[in-house]
């Protein structure tokens, strides 16, 4: 007989994560990673847990974000592509919505989004899909070549071309994180979006500690040539951020450094590559399937109390066209003084 039940975790109450649901639950779910969204933005994370004859079956975490720009709303995954959000059954799933429908209700946000993956099923009553976004997962063998022996001829082709331009990669913590910020901030600018302030990344690492990596490329010569943010939770390895500096694009950097973060991580025994999500149909995906991933698309699931059209806070809205040309045009000062006081809006 279900005997289910949904509680409320107090403020300063550690929010635990069973195995069953760790995976599901991702990196965005732990204390750490709330923590970090907290210390760096002053945004609270509400968090609730359902449990059924004393064993927990959900789990969820709500991060409130107030924005002059974009909004006042609830979202699981600050800054991740999803999880915050983990059920092992309908009821639960269902339980939790309802807690979150009417917590959106309680603080009179504009929406709730609630951002989980593998989920096929369509949302309860008050519920809005939102299908536009996928990530993309590379099960890892034991052996790189084994890897290489998957891709197309032309990849394969440019992967090897690259591995003999001279390119470094290099892996490390803080010892990368001025390089790490410069690299993404710059090639951040370069596509018009804005980005976090360097001390976002210092306190990331300082917060995840060994479960963070910073990576860099550089040229033959020395030249930055991009970077990345990498993050270990359980058996699987996310490319948080990786970023190609525009000018490198052209000799496969990508390619270069994209081989190389795959080869660390099976060096490492990690069984799965999260290589973070993009919009179907973009260029970002395009590039994503070319390592012959899983495709698996992300249920975001959006209540609207007021009413009115899901929100649409991505680079292909149209509205955001203008502004993303614009933003292209300042010079660098300008951009990394007010480019985290825009992203924190953008969660």
């Amino acid at each position: 007989m279900s005997n289910l039940r949904v509680r409320k975790l107090l403020p300063d109450q550690p929010l635990t994560i069973p195995a069953a649901l760790s995976t599901a639950a991702t990196f965005t779910a732990l204390d750490s990673w709330t923590g970090l969204v907290r210390d760096i933005y002053g945004y609270e994370t509400q968090c609730f847990e359902s449990s059924d004859n004393n064993e927990v079956t959900g789990i969820l975490a709500l991060t409130h974000v107030r924005h002059p720009i974009f909004g006042n709303y609830l979202a699981t995954s600050p800054f991740g592509s999803f999880g915050g959000f983990a059920f092992s059954s309908s009821d639960a799933r269902d339980a939790h919505l309802e807690e979150a429908r009417k917590l959106a209700d309680e603080l009179k946000v504009d929406y709730a989004v609630v951002r989980f993956g593998g989920e096929n099923n369509s949302p309860p009553s008050a519920w809005m899909q939102n299908p536009i976004y996928s990530t993309y997962l590379i099960d890892l063998p034991s052996n790189p070549e084994d890897l290489m022996n998957t891709f197309g001829h032309q990849h394969r082709k440019h992967t090897r071309q690259s591995l003999r331009k001279g390119f470094k990669v290099m892996f490390g913590r803080l010892e990368l994180l001025d390089e790490t910020y410069e690299a993404l901030a710059r090639s951040m600018h370069e596509l018009g979006s804005p980005y976090h302030s360097k001390n976002y990344l210092r306190k990331m690492a300082s917060l995840l500690g060994e479960d963070l990596e910073f990576v860099v490329i550089k040229d033959a010569e020395g030249n930055l040539v991009g970077s990345a943010v990498l993050v270990y939770h359980e058996d699987i390895a996310t490319n948080l951020h990786a970023n190609i500096l525009h000018q490198y694009r052209s000799e496969y950097a990508g390619e270069c450094l994209y081989w190389n973060i795959l080869e660390h991580y099976i060096q490492k025994g990690m069984k799965v590559c999260d290589m973070g999500r993009s919009l179907n149909d973009s260029g970002n995906e395009t590039f994503k399937m070319k390592w012959k991933p899983r495709k698996v698309p992300l249920a975001y699931w959006y209540y609207l109390p007021k009413g009115g059209a899901i929100p649409e806070l991505n680079q292909k809205s149209p509205k955001f066209q203008l502004a993303i040309w614009l933003w292209k045009q300042l010079p660098a000062f300008v951009v990394r003084a007010f480019g985290p006081q825009l992203i924190r809006g953008i969660v």
